[in-house]
């Protein structure tokens, strides 16, 4: 089948299901997620023609993974966004099985996607598999056809370097050259990230195998994204098999940057270490892009591999996280939603200077969606925090604690509902006695910056409609010295995020 009957029919098929659907109870009113079935990784952010371009690993006939396409959504503002047909099906002899994850470049005023097309050659999906870099081109952002090079990458180079991982293009330009970075492992299961160059986007030169695992640095490096932000070269990626390490790492996969240096004549980046990009939930194959402000904006997959999600009865899986510019601030990756997300804002509420004993509710101050910054003195207390989604019985709750004697951020949801538990923790200190948060919650999400983007964590969960309650507790008194709540989204209650429009 042609890839434009691939297309068409894919579009048919979301059409379709969309006409059985109403508004259900989890399904996010500001965050992207896919009009029905399965979503994971963004793919191809970008700005193009004064519109951001995200897409994503869609599966349009069902709501478990398989059959990848790339669905797309575009926006304006990284606020309203519109769903478009989908950019890539997979209909040729080297990408039969899925167009899986890559990003997106422009050149000449055109759009070029890069990702990977998957084979399987046997039954087994983690040894029986032929993967290949690809291409497709749009001259308007919107209609994409695969080029007659394909693939431009046919093969993995010589070495101890695996035979068939090898995917997750991320490609950009540095001088006079384009230069790619691909996620892969060595023969004996680490972790690796290799470095191609080009001078026309179709040939490529393998340089060298830029950075690789060290200690537990996990099997797989999926998903890598390479850039400069503020004189720093950063490398962020998706590796998969880190063993926990106390509090930390106990997803079943990661999602981690690393600040070193790239060599471009040897092709090394040197670097020493790796950090958690988030430490919630769910948060895996973050991507950036440059936009025209001169900000690095990134956005994740806000879900798990392998995790329950409860949302597939109403025939939709995942979603992504909020748009966050990441930056440096007295030599710390920082991390805070984009500005323009206070356009959804509405519902004004504002209080001070709040004595919490014990636990403390406050009028007008519940919601499923809404965002709430709160800055908390912890006098001297030990542990102090805040309860989200509350039922009035409390047998639903999302806690976020912060332990003083550990100096630790905990996010709890073993009883936030339907779905998975388990507690997360991040490492956090205060300042200046304070506590700084900044709380996003969207129905079946939270998120939650800490100290003003130091850390991050994010969640799926999925509680009863009736759990919009929140309060405050302490183990002594704590002083809230200034909370402010908004509602987001459409006044009316309707889904502020995006617009289907299917051609």
């Amino acid at each position: 089948m042609k890839h434009s009957e691939q297309i068409l029919r894919a579009t048919e098929s979301i059409r379709d299901k969309r006409r059985e659907l109403e508004d259900d109870e989890w399904r996010l009113h500001y965050h992207v997620t896919a009009p029905v079935f399965w979503m994971n990784d963004p793919n191809g952010f970008s700005f193009f023609q004064n519109e951001y371009h995200l897409f994503y690993q869609h599966h349009p006939y069902s709501t478990e993974w398989g059959d990848i396409h790339w669905g797309h959504v575009k926006s304006r503002d990284l606020v309203h966004w519109e769903h478009l047909p989908h950019a890539l099906a997979p209909s040729e002899p080297y990408d039969q099985d899925g167009c899986f994850s890559g990003s997106a470049i422009e050149k000449d005023g055109k759009l070029f996607l890069f990702y990977t097309g998957n084979r399987w050659t046997g039954k087994n999906q983690d040894t029986d598999l032929k993967q290949v870099q690809c291409i497709a081109v749009s001259e308007d952002g919107e209609n994409f056809t695969k080029i007659a090079e394909n693939p431009v990458i046919s093969q993995p180079p010589e070495g101890d370097i695996h035979p068939n991982h090898f995917r997750d293009p991320k490609v950009w330009k540095q001088g006079e050259h384009y230069y790619c970075v691909l996620g892969s492992q060595t023969n004996h299961r680490v972790g690796q990230v290799l470095l191609y160059r080009s001078s026309d986007l179709l040939t490529w030169e393998f340089m060298n195998v830029a950075a690789r695992g060290k200690g537990n640095m996990g099997y797989m490096w999926e998903c890598p994204d390479f850039f400069q932000l503020d004189g720093q070269d950063v490398l962020v990626m998706s590796p998969q098999g880190v063993e926990p390490e106390g509090e930390f790492y106990h997803n079943l996969h990661q999602a981690v940057y690393a600040l070193g240096d790239l060599n471009l004549t040897k092709g090394e980046f040197d670097f020493d270490s790796f950090h958690p990009l988030d430490y919630g939930f769910d948060f895996y194959a973050p991507q950036t892009t440059l936009d025209n402000k001169g900000r690095r904006i990134l956005i994740a997959w806000m879900a798990m591999w392998e995790s329950d999600m409860p949302e597939r009865k109403d025939h939709w899986a995942g979603a992504m996280t909020l748009p966050r510019e990441i930056y440096f601030e007295n030599n710390q990756l920082k991390c805070l939603p984009v500005k323009e997300l206070e356009s959804l804002r509405h519902d004004y509420l504002h209080f001070e200077n709040i004595l919490v004993e014990e636990k403390v509710t406050l009028d007008g101050l519940e919601g499923d969606s809404m965002e709430i910054n709160v800055v908390i003195d912890a006098m001297e207390t030990t542990q102090f925090g805040v309860k989200v989604r509350c039922n009035d019985l409390f047998t639903e709750q999302t806690i976020l604690t912060y332990d003083g004697e550990n100096q630790l951020f905990s996010m709890n949801r073993d009883n936030s509902g339907k779905g998975p538990g388990g507690i997360r923790k991040a490492p956090l200190s205060l300042k200046n006695n304070l506590l700084n948060l900044k709380i996003f919650i969207d129905r079946s999400s939270v998120e939650v910056f800490l100290q003003e983007g130091e850390k991050v964590m994010s969640a799926r969960i999925y509680p009863g409609e009736d759990a919009n309650g929140v309060q405050f507790f302490s183990d002594r008194k704590v002083k809230i010295v200034k909370l402010e709540k908004w509602s987001l989204g459409n006044r009316g209650g309707g889904i502020a995020g995006t617009v289907l429009v299917m051609h």
